[in-house]
């Protein structure tokens, strides 16, 4: 596998009457004809995502539905993400056949989970969060565990926040910039730090580092985390300036990953690498500072075992801080090749 996934914003749609179902239906049929994506495949995606919004309306009156594309040639679909804050339901009653989380003639959960080609789900007494991925059937990559939740001050176009993703020969890179400040400048800031990263993703983190310090310098600079992981020898190497939060989660309590004060592109002391043997399997979750650190997913019983796209939705909706761009990444850190 070889794959270098870049930032992008999360789109939200509200859905909250039932005219907005029908748009969300529309939104993503266009998506899938920009991708290009065959009619049965779109028309998966389009028949889950009308069923994932009307369910948003009878089971919580109201929620978002979070979209995202990927376009990487080995990795190239839609994800849809049903996000509530409802009173939950008991999932494994509604992913029987013939039940409708309405108690309509709905498809249902368990209609839906075979429509998608990766479908997940939790439901607790704080809402509901939906996930289902649809890729084209011929495609040999069906998935790689991940997710990310990305989004701007007040739906701002620019965002200062940039992800980025990069997968080769049992190697995951991982990046996450936070420009200072938000808005245009700070995304310019941000994406010259990206560029770097993407030009040699798998070297050493804290060259990777000094090479994005260079880029950025010029620009109002930002935040900077990297975090490599080799499959192979099961290991991971962590390096980071400013204020990216970033947490293992395993077997045992939470480690929290620390970054040195600074600024990359403006001051920092010479950045050291941190080494973490023996996290095959475990949780990797980097976030900016727009997203709460009092998070712990002990208060969301199975909620580490989900798929991280649905633990990315669950963090952004119950601790995004809603004054800065906020974008959490979450990792399962095993070797792509196993």
């Amino acid at each position: 596998m070889d794959m270098n996934l870049r930032s992008s914003l999360t789109q939200v749609l509200l859905i909250e009457d039932s005219s907005q179902v029908g748009h969300a239906r529309r939104t993503v049929l266009q998506l899938a004809d920009t991708l290009g994506l065959s009619e049965v495949d779109g028309g998966r995606a389009a028949l889950v995502t009308t069923e994932l919004a009307s369910n948003l309306l009878k089971h919580a009156t109201r929620g978002e539905l979070h979209l995202r594309t990927f376009s990487s040639p080995a990795l190239f679909g839609i994800e849809v993400v049903a996000v509530d804050r409802g009173p939950g339901f008991d999932v494994h009653h509604c992913l029987q056949d013939g039940v409708s989380t309405g108690g309509t003639q709905g498809i249902g959960l368990g209609a839906v989970s075979r429509q998608a080609d990766v479908f997940d789900v939790h439901s607790d007494a704080r809402g509901s969060v939906v996930l289902a991925r649809f890729f084209p059937r011929e495609q040999s990559i069906k998935d790689v565990r991940f997710g990310v939740s990305q989004h701007s001050l007040h739906d701002d176009p620019a965002c200062g926040d940039v992800w980025s993703l990069a997968i080769r020969d049992g190697w995951i890179s991982a990046l996450v910039i936070d420009g200072l400040g938000h808005g245009a400048d700070a995304e310019h800031a941000a994406r010259e730090g990206e560029k770097a990263f993407a030009r040699q993703p798998f070297t050493s983190p804290a060259f990777t580092l000094e090479e994005m310090h260079r880029a950025m310098r010029g620009t109002r600079g930002g935040a900077v985390a990297v975090a490599q992981f080799d499959g192979v020898n099961d290991s991971l190497r962590f390096v980071g300036i400013g204020n990216i939060g970033a947490t293992l989660i395993g077997a045992e309590k939470p480690r929290g990953l620390a970054s040195h004060p600074g600024i990359v592109g403006l001051q920092f002391r010479k950045a050291q690498a941190f080494d973490f043997p023996e996290v095959g399997g475990q949780l990797l979750i980097m976030y900016s500072d727009g997203l709460q650190s009092r998070w712990d997913l002990r208060e969301y019983p199975g909620l580490e075992y989900r798929h991280p796209a649905v633990i990315a939705a669950v963090l952004h909706r119950d601790y995004c801080r809603g004054r800065d761009d906020m974008t959490v990444l979450v990792i399962v850190l095993e070797n792509p090749h196993a």
